[in-house]
């Protein structure tokens, strides 16, 4: 991703798409030759950036600095590039295309963290925990279900992303206000050869078509509804890391924690989370660039107003190296996430007899109990054992309902079994993962290579 936002590669389009507009031109009958275009290829890189600051320094401008450059190293050519062209032609296009590119990494990077989740949800389908809503304990579930939340969540980010992706066109050739007025004048007046110009750029530099209609930039809507699927992204991951943190401080959850590896430099024995965390400040910043992109969007004034560079210049880049840092981040923890059974299995035996009291009520009445009486006296026995959990004590509400005449017909371990209290989530990871997520990895066949994780 680096790579992509890097100088080098953006100004290296930039003459890219000087090439495509020039090669377009010429198949429409300017008088731009052959050798022009060849000069132009081959003059593609290096790129002389300490000659476009020199030129920057002195106009003030740089895509005229950069047009400079370019012409230098293929004089020949320096009459035919750039024509009718406005700054908005190298700018816009090349940032569509480097969006083209980021997003295709960052549908890479998602499916190779679905893909390692996904093995993680299938080894721990079947390990019963203790479920929790409102943060308090709840009726149990399994750590597998919990990680296929995750990665429902980064399957809708996945189509989204997608979805943007596939939507992307090219600028085009619009001209100053996006009339293409200096184009008709190039070709005398021949509307179809201006629309054909357009076409033809769009296609040379990868897109299948370019926006119906321009000012002199391409909406900036575009850019926000892009930086939005990121932030979906980052909600998501922030999601997911929250809930490996408190895992942890549960004891149940770890993420991947190397031999030499330090918590803090003052308390040894920690063991703090620093993957999920730096993930979750990495989402909060791209959700907060959100808001950047959407004001962007909203305040360009009628055709076009220069206000909208500098957060574009800062918000694009920075939204995609740092998603594509938190989605490394998330393959890493989910390649070496650590999960302890027995932290567990105590978590979930404290509070075990209170999760069976409804399946225990139920025995109790087809046992032939009276319903109401049974209820209370399962209210009075649980309020009784939670009193002596708070002043240090276990849980003693089996004790108490194996000692009650009224409880006499329950078979008290099998209402106990947790296997049973976490209904359907084995078989719903089970199908989840084998449908759901197994097509739409299939729709993705690029996985992102491994990246090194530092601090």
């Amino acid at each position: 991703m680096a790579g992509l936002w890097s100088d080098n590669h953006r100004y290296r389009l930039w003459r890219q798409a000087w090439l495509a507009l020039a090669e377009a031109e010429a198949e429409l009958g300017l008088p731009i030759t052959t050798s022009q275009l060849d000069a132009m290829r081959a003059a593609l890189e290096p790129v002389d950036f300490a000659k476009a600051a020199e030129y920057e320094r002195r106009m003030r401008h740089d895509v005229f600095a950069h047009l400079h450059a370019f012409a230098d190293a293929c004089p020949s050519a320096r009459p035919i590039i750039h024509l009718g062209a406005t700054s908005a032609f190298v700018t816009d296009n090349v940032d569509l295309m480097l969006m083209r590119e980021s997003l295709d990494v960052v549908v890479a990077r998602l499916a190779a963290a679905i893909e390692r989740l996904a093995v993680r949800a299938l080894e721990t389908k079947d390990l019963v925990c203790l479920g929790r809503t409102h943060l308090q304990p709840a009726q149990p579930t399994t750590i597998g279900k919990r990680i296929s939340l995750w990665i429902h969540d980064l399957l809708l980010d996945l189509e989204e992303v997608a979805h943007r992706r596939k939507l992307l066109r090219a600028r085009g050739v619009k001209g100053t206000t996006g009339t293409q007025a200096s184009f008709l004048e190039l070709f005398g007046g021949d509307e179809a050869k201006v629309r054909r110009l357009d076409e033809l750029v769009a296609r040379k530099l990868g897109f299948h078509s370019s926006y119906d209609v321009t000012g002199q930039t391409y909406t900036r809507k575009v850019d926000s509804q892009v930086v939005a699927a990121l932030a979906g992204v980052s909600e998501s991951t922030h999601k997911a890391g929250n809930d490996l943190r408190l895992a942890a401080a549960w004891g149940e959850l770890e993420e991947p924690f190397e031999q030499e590896q330090v918590g803090s430099s003052a308390m040894p024995y920690k063991r703090n989370p620093m993957r999920a965390e730096r993930m979750c400040g990495l989402a909060r910043f791209v959700m907060g660039l959100a808001t950047t992109a959407a004001q962007t969007a909203a305040t360009q004034w009628l055709e076009r107003t220069l206000d909208d560079s500098a957060p574009r210049r800062l918000v694009l880049p920075q939204a995609f190296l740092a998603t594509d840092a938190q989605l490394v981040l998330l393959a890493n923890i989910a390649g070496g996430l650590v999960v302890v059974p027995g932290a567990i299995r105590r978590n979930l035996e404290a509070h075990l007899p209170f999760l069976a009291s409804e399946r225990i009520l139920m025995a109790a009445t087809t046992a032939g109990g009276d319903r109401q009486a049974l209820h209370e006296a399962l209210r009075s026995h649980s309020h009784a054992a939670t009193l002596r959990m708070r002043d240090g004590g276990d849980n003693d509400l089996v004790q108490r309902l194996e000692a009650d005449p009224l409880f006499r017909s329950v078979d008290l371990a099998t209402a106990l079994d947790g296997r049973g209290l976490a209904g359907r989530a084995a078989s719903q990871v089970e199908e989840f993962v084998r449908g759901a997520v197994a097509a739409a990895l299939a729709e993705c066949p690029t996985r992102a290579p491994e990246a090194a994780v530092t601090v």
